[in-house]
């Protein structure tokens, strides 16, 4: 039976994800992307490289975000959420969110074909990646829902 999630276990799903789905809108299309993101507080931190996600939401930084986790037809949870796009240009802010990001995923165990190609010899490729600065930002929640449905 379908369900609303209460607002502990929406943070609990935003915390415990680190890859969601972002909508940004620029007047003209819509785009929806996959991102990673850390839950911080009412608010999700995110990077990225510059493209066309980041120059849809510098033109229009209402978003919409969501995250699910799926089970199977009869048992997923899923949060859907809308805020506002803002640009890190505080170095500040900056640091605090590479920390953010760095901490969180030292906890996450990476398997041996999720490193880079360059850094494996079976794999190796002469080109190695340029380095471009990651732009971070943050999504400010102004509204999140959440629905479940289990049956055990």
């Amino acid at each position: 039976m379908l369900q609303e999630l209460t607002n502990e276990e929406i943070g609990a799903l935003l915390r415990n994800n680190e890859i969601g789905r972002i909508g940004c809108n620029d007047g003209e299309k819509t785009y929806v992307v996959p991102i990673s993101y850390v839950f911080d507080n009412n608010s999700l931190l995110c990077h990225s490289r510059d493209g066309m996600k980041i120059e849809m939401m510098r033109r229009n930084p209402e978003v919409c975000f969501e995250v699910d986790e799926i089970r199977d037809y009869n048992n997923w949870s899923c949060v859907i959420a809308w805020g506002t796009y803002e640009e890190l240009t505080d170095e500040k802010d900056i640091e605090y969110a590479r920390k953010f990001f760095s901490e969180y995923m030292l906890k996450q165990q990476t398997s041996e074909s999720a490193l880079p190609p360059h850094t494996q010899e079976e794999r190796y490729h002469d080109v190695k990646p340029d380095y471009v600065p990651a732009i971070y930002y943050r999504i400010n929640l102004s509204k999140v829902t959440g629905r479940y449905e289990r049956n055990f």
